[in-house]
């Protein structure tokens, strides 16, 4: 796929087929596009599930997004899409907001935001768009950096694994809110019940400590110190 070809917009609502149907905790469930986006841009790794060798595997990777696609490292993909070029994968970012702590163990939860997306992943071999998606990853990852270090040479590109999943077919969940028995018969209990938030900030920058002294953080990376993450 050459980047001059662009994809048609996606519709501003998900999908609704057997894969995205929310079939429990229905109220969790999100469909605007939105709210899919925002999940994703407030994250930059992700698990990607795909089947390698007949055997189900789980990966941590990197992402990054454009309107329509989700692009991601995925070597470990690729070895399955070499074997069966339809394979179906599953990809899934979560982020964890909280703890919900009620009055009995079974009401407990966890405030979350998740998005799953679903699809046959594609190997991108087209040098300008896996330069369009490896920016992408990151700047999601570290906005400014793909202008500030050395880009991928030509041996490099060439010994990357990008693949490039749609947006079309995604799911969304978001769980927020008090514990759910401050009616029930446990609140006479007289135990503490409610939210502990839970929150991720970028620390200060440690330098490697091959780095001849004199070169500082630039300014994108340094402003982030204590900034929230996700």
């Amino acid at each position: 796929m050459n980047q001059s070809a662009e994809p048609s917009p996606l519709p501003a609502s998900l999908p609704v087929n057997d894969r995205t149907r929310h079939r429990r905790l229905r109220e969790q469930g999100r469909l605007g596009r939105a709210e899919l986006e925002a999940v994703l841009d407030a994250g930059f790794v992700c698990h990607l599930g795909v089947v390698v060798d007949g055997h189900p595997m789980v990966v941590p990777t990197v992402y990054g997004r454009d309107d329509t696609q989700l692009y991601l490292h995925g070597s470990v993909a690729s070895r399955s899409l070499a074997a069966d070029p339809q394979a179906s994968v599953c990809v899934t970012v979560t982020h964890v907001d909280g703890l919900i702590l009620a009055r009995s163990v079974f009401e407990h939860g966890v405030t979350y935001r998740s998005a799953m997306i679903h699809g046959v992943p594609r190997t991108v071999t087209d040098p300008d768009e896996k330069l369009h998606g490896l920016r992408l990853l990151t700047e999601h990852a570290a906005p400014g950096q793909w202008d500030y270090a050395r880009r991928p040479s030509r041996k490099e590109l060439a010994a990357t694994t990008l693949l490039a999943l749609s947006l079309a077919e995604a799911s969304v969940k978001v769980a927020e809110g008090p514990p759910e028995d401050g009616t029930g018969p446990d609140a006479e209990l007289g135990v503490w019940a409610g939210n502990l938030p839970l929150t991720t900030t970028w620390g200060a920058p440690v330098a490697d400590p091959l780095l001849p002294a004199g070169i500082a953080p630039p300014p994108h990376i340094a402003r982030r110190d204590g900034t929230r993450q996700g």
